[in-house]
């Protein structure tokens, strides 16, 4: 079974689709400005709805930037708190904005350098659907929880949820139809509840419950909406930066078209996530039952 379990890994690891080469993962100031600043809020949110405990200690897989690992320090009072991400430089990132307790490594969420229970919870913030075996990366967390511990995450509504990129996206297709096939509403259809629900239940987690966790998204202006989008961190921006100055234009210009703007020239939109928890069986015999 174990080694089923790693030829499986290898193939999707060995899978490259045309859409992954505009996942660029590695500034983190680009990345706070085009996402990190919508993490915030939504890490806060998906905790005051997993309430756990303090003194616990954490593992945040796929931390990013950081914060996720930030707000389990700043309200939950953990033992210990240690972010995973495959990116060294959003690792570099979090290490100079998130201070002690929390910890930084870069590691693969697929083979986690944490020992089997060693930790009191797991949890991943919008970082699942990127990965190459998401059903994988969930086993691997609830083998590093203790007996009865939550393994928990979160990721964007893509397909209905997350109205500004549904709108970048929506303007790009007008303005260049092949970009149908980059549209994360497309491509990240397992961000719904029923997935989620099913990748927790294939993991053998047990108690599992999804919840949406919402934030608005409100920007000054148009500019503040658009520039984060040349700055090449994550599939719009990766995206953006493959075009041609004339399409690029043609772009911003189809997009502030489409965009609701204010009086005052603010735009404000809503962010959806799916938060999904479950818990690792308290025997193995129920792990087997599940």
């Amino acid at each position: 079974m174990k080694e089923q379990r790693e030829e499986e890994r290898g193939e999707e690891r060995g899978k490259v689709r045309r859409e992954e080469r505009f996942d660029t993962w590695a500034a983190g100031d680009a990345y706070d400005r085009y996402m990190g600043r919508w993490s915030r809020p939504v890490a806060d949110g998906f905790l005051a709805w997993l309430g756990c405990a303090d003194g616990l200690r954490w593992l945040d897989v796929g931390c990013g930037t950081g914060a996720l690992t930030a707000a389990i320090a700043a309200r939950c009072r953990p033992r210990t708190v240690l972010g995973l991400d495959r990116s060294a430089g959003f690792v570099r990132a979090a290490r100079a904005a998130v201070p002690a307790p929390a910890r930084f490594a870069v590691a693969d969420a697929l083979s986690l350098p944490v020992r089997d229970e060693a930790c009191d919870a797991a949890v991943s913030g919008l970082a699942l659907n990127f990965l190459p075996a998401p059903g994988a990366a969930v086993a691997e967390a609830a083998r590093v929880v203790k007996r009865g511990g939550p393994v928990a995450a979160y990721v964007w509504d893509y397909a209905r949820g997350m109205e500004f990129l549904t709108a970048f996206w929506d303007a790009a297709v007008a303005a260049d139809p092949p970009a149908a096939a980059l549209h994360e509403g497309r491509r990240f259809h397992g961000c719904r509840p029923e997935p989620l629900l099913a990748l927790w239940a294939g993991a053998g987690l047990t108690e599992v419950t999804v919840a949406p966790v919402e934030v608005p998204t409100v920007f000054a202006g148009f500019a503040d909406l658009w520039e984060p989008f040349l700055a090449g961190q994550g599939p719009a921006p990766g995206y953006v930066a493959t075009l041609a100055p004339a399409a690029r234009d043609r772009l911003r210009d189809t997009f502030r078209a489409a965009v609701p703007t204010r009086p005052d020239g603010s735009i404000a939109f809503t962010a959806r996530a799916w938060a999904v928890c479950g818990r690792r069986p308290s025997s193995a015999a129920a792990g087997r039952a599940a």
